[in-house]
């Protein structure tokens, strides 16, 4: 990974070059999160790497790094609820927009994760695997990561019965078998759910 991305914002007059990335896509519960970064210049953050190529350990201990010595990062929730009404794509536009929007120091360029994004009114580019390229991309990767990782942490402890700790609200034999057998809390995507409900009609709603 090196600076070459961010160099070429850099040469091009932009003088805060911000990376967003995005965790919690695919999960049928909990919210997404997204994560805005901007880096100092040349800075070497030993590990930075896509999240998830990464154990939770080393996330832990690269976001502490991350958070001492970014110039600035903010991180947007949005819930299963918004979700459920706005679809999880546009719910994934608006976090990342509340991310960068949210930053103390205002971007002047964005590096976005993927291959599309919407609502940015700084210029921006994406970049298809950026957080494996760009390092305040990858950053953002796992601020992201970690924040949501550490919320379905607390969601366990309100709702001890799903195993959210372990799973994050991904699908899994064990998540779906607590479904069986209790049935949604409030923070399921009942949109996310349609397919389970229709294989598994019986299931509590």
């Amino acid at each position: 990974m090196t600076w070459e991305y961010e160099e070429k914002a850099w040469a091009n007059g932009y003088g805060s070059v911000c990376g967003v990335d995005e965790a919690g896509r695919g999960p049928v519960a909990g919210p997404v999160c997204a994560a805005a970064v901007i880096l100092p210049a040349g800075i070497v953050i030993e590990g930075l790497n896509d999240s998830k190529k990464l154990s939770e350990k080393k996330r832990e201990k690269l976001f502490d790094e991350i958070t001492a010595n970014a110039l600035a990062w903010s991180v947007s929730l949005v819930d299963e609820r918004v979700i459920d009404e706005i679809n999880i794509l546009q719910a994934t536009y608006r976090a990342m927009k509340q991310a960068v929007d949210g930053l103390t120091r205002p971007a002047d360029f964005v590096y976005v994760d993927g291959n599309r994004s919407q609502g940015l009114e700084q210029p921006h580019e994406c970049v298809v695997s950026g957080d494996a390229k760009i390092p305040s991309v990858a950053a953002a990767s796992i601020i992201a990561k970690v924040t949501r990782d550490r919320l379905m942490r607390r969601f366990a402890e309100q709702y001890p019965q799903y195993g959210f700790e372990k799973h994050k609200g991904y699908e899994t034999k064990a998540h779906d078998e607590a479904l069986l057998e209790h049935g949604p809390c409030p923070i399921h995507r009942m949109t996310f759910l349609k397919k389970f409900y229709e294989k598994h009609p019986e299931a509590p709603r």
